[in-house]
C-alpha cells in the first residue's frame, strides 16, 4: 500500500524546489523586449549577482545550464593549445575538464579522490614544477555534487599564491553559491560560474559567469572566443546584446524573485539555515551507518558539504530499492549515485528553498524505508536529526 498521494518531496542536489513566489513571478504574458521593465530587470539582475558572487567584476546570464556556463568561462579566457590544470575531487571539475579538452585545451588533471578534498600541498607542488608557466588556469568545484565533497577555495588560491604562479583561478559553485560563504574577490578567484537552479532557487536555464579585471585582461587575447560566449559582445550597450538576442524574459522574472528572497532572507542567515540542516542530516547518516550497509562517502568531516550529503553503499548494499520505495511508497525523491559511485549510494539533499519540515520529513521517509526493507541501520537516526535542531536553535 502506498501513503505517497500529497505533495511530493524533491531531496535531489539539483534541480532543487521552486519557491511558490518565484513561479508566481514567472506567469505572466510575455512583455515588451525593447524597452520597458525587462531592462531593469536584467540591470537588478546583473547588479545583484555581484553581491552574490561577493564580487567587483563584471557579470553575465546566459541562456544555459551550468554547462553553458563551463564553456562562457572557457572561451572567452583561453586559446586553442592553452594548458590548463583541473583539480580532482568528483565527477564535475573533471567533466569541466572534458569540455575544455574538446575545444582543443591541453587538460591535465591533477588527481585526487572521490573521498576527499583538493589538497592544496599538492596544487602548490605542481605550480612549482611548471618553471616555464605553461599552465594558463586553474580549474576546481566549490562543491562536487558527485562526491559530496567542499574544497577549501581559500587554501588553494593560497597555494597557487605560495607557487609563485600566474595561472587565472577558475571555480565552480554552482552547488554551494547562495548555500554557504562565497568570496570571490576577498578569495582571489578570477573567473565564477554558477546556475540557476540550486542555491538560486531558479528553474534550470540560466548559467552566470563572473569574471574580475585578470580575466577579462586575458579576454582580449582568448581566441576561442565565439558571438554567443563573448563577453565583449554582452557588455555593448544594446540591451539585445546581453543576451545575444532574445533575452529569457520569464527566467529573468524568476531569478529576480528569487534574489529578492534571498536578499529577504540575509546570506549569513541562509548560510546558518543550510548548515544546520546539513548536520541533523549527517547526524541521522551517522546514526545508521552504525548497521553497517553503507557510509559517508567523505571520510573527513570537516570536508563535507552543506549543500549535499553522499552515502556510500559498503558491499552488498544495493541503494536501489531503497530509492525506488521512497519515491512510489513514500513520494520523496532521493537522489541517485552518479559518476565513479553510480549504483552505490544515494545522496540527500539540503540546498535552496528547504526548511526543517522538508529536511526532517525526507530524513524520516529514508528512516521508514530502511526499516520497511529490513536493511541494517543503527536506531534513532531521525531522532538524532531532531534532537541536534533542537538543541542548536535553543542556543
Amino acid at each position: 500500500m502506498s501513503i505517497r498521494n500529497g505533495r511530493e518531496f524533491l531531496s535531489i542536489p539539483g534541480p532543487t524546489n521552486v519557491p511558490d513566489r518565484v513561479l508566481n513571478a514567472m506567469h505572466q504574458p510575455a512583455v515588451e523586449i525593447y524597452a520597458g521593465k525587462l531592462f531593469d530587470t536584467t540591470k537588478s539582475c546583473l547588479g545583484d549577482m555581484k553581491k552574490i558572487f561577493r564580487t567587483q567584476g563584471e557579470t553575465y546570464i546566459y541562456i544555459s545550464n551550468g554547462h553553458g556556463a563551463w564553456e562562457a568561462a572557457l572561451t572567452n579566457v583561453l586559446s586553442r593549445g592553452d594548458k590548463i590544470l583541473v583539480l580532482e575531487s568528483g565527477r564535475f571539475a573533471r567533466g569541466w575538464g572534458e569540455m575544455a579538452e574538446m575545444l582543443g585545451i591541453d587538460v591535465e588533471i591533477l588527481p585526487g579522490s572521490w573521498r576527499a578534498a583538493v589538497d592544496p600541498d599538492a596544487v602548490e607542488a605542481r605550480l612549482r614544477a611548471d618553471t616555464a608557466g605553461e599552465i594558463k588556469a586553474v580549474l576546481v568545484v566549490q562543491v562536487d555534487t558527485a562526491s559530496g565533497v567542499v574544497n577549501d577555495i581559500p587554501s588553494i588560491r593560497k597555494a597557487i599564491d605560495a607557487a609563485g604562479h600566474p595561472a587565472l583561478y577558475m571555480v565552480d559553485c554552482i552547488a554551494s553559491l547562495a548555500t554557504m560563504p562565497y568570496e570571490m574577490d576577498a578569495w582571489g578567484v578570477d573567473v565564477t560560474v554558477t546556475g540557476s537552479q540550486k542555491g538560486l532557487m531558479t528553474p534550470p536555464g540560466l548559467g552566470l559567469v563572473a569574471a574580475n579585471d585578470k580575466a577579462r585582461e586575458c579576454h582580449k587575447s582568448a581566441d576561442l572566443r565565439t558571438l554567443y560566449w563573448d563577453w565583449s559582445f554582452r557588455e555593448g550597450p544594446e540591451h539585445y546584446q546581453k543576451f545575444c538576442g532574445t533575452p529569457p524574459v520569464h527566467m529573468l522574472f524568476g531569478l529576480r524573485e528569487a534574489l529578492d528572497m534571498i536578499f529577504e532572507e540575509g546570506l549569513e542567515n541562509i548560510f546558518r539555515r543550510h548548515r544546520l540542516l546539513a548536520e541533523a542530516t549527517r547526524r541521522a547518516v551517522a546514526v545508521w551507518s552504525e548497521g553497517g550497509a553503507f557510509e559517508f562517502n567523505i571520510l573527513e568531516a570537516a570536508q563535507r558539504s552543506d549543500s549535499i550529503t553522499m552515502i556510500a553503499a559498503r558491499d552488498g548494499f544495493d541503494s536501489q530499492p531503497l530509492l525506488t520505495f521512497c519515491k512510489e511508497e513514500l513520494g520523496v525523491v532521493i537522489g541517485i549515485a552518479i559518476g565513479e559511485m553510480s549504483g552505490r549510494g544515494f545522496r540527500i539533499a539540503h540546498m535552496g528553498h528547504v526548511n526543517a519540515p522538508m529536511q526532517l520529513g525526507t530524513l524520516g521517509a529514508v528512516d521508514t524505508a530502511l526499516k520497511a526493507l529490513g536493511v541494517p541501520h543503527g536506531q534513532g537516526g531521525l531522532q538524532a536529526a531532531s534532537d541536534y535542531l533542537g538543541e542548536a536553535l535553543a542556543n
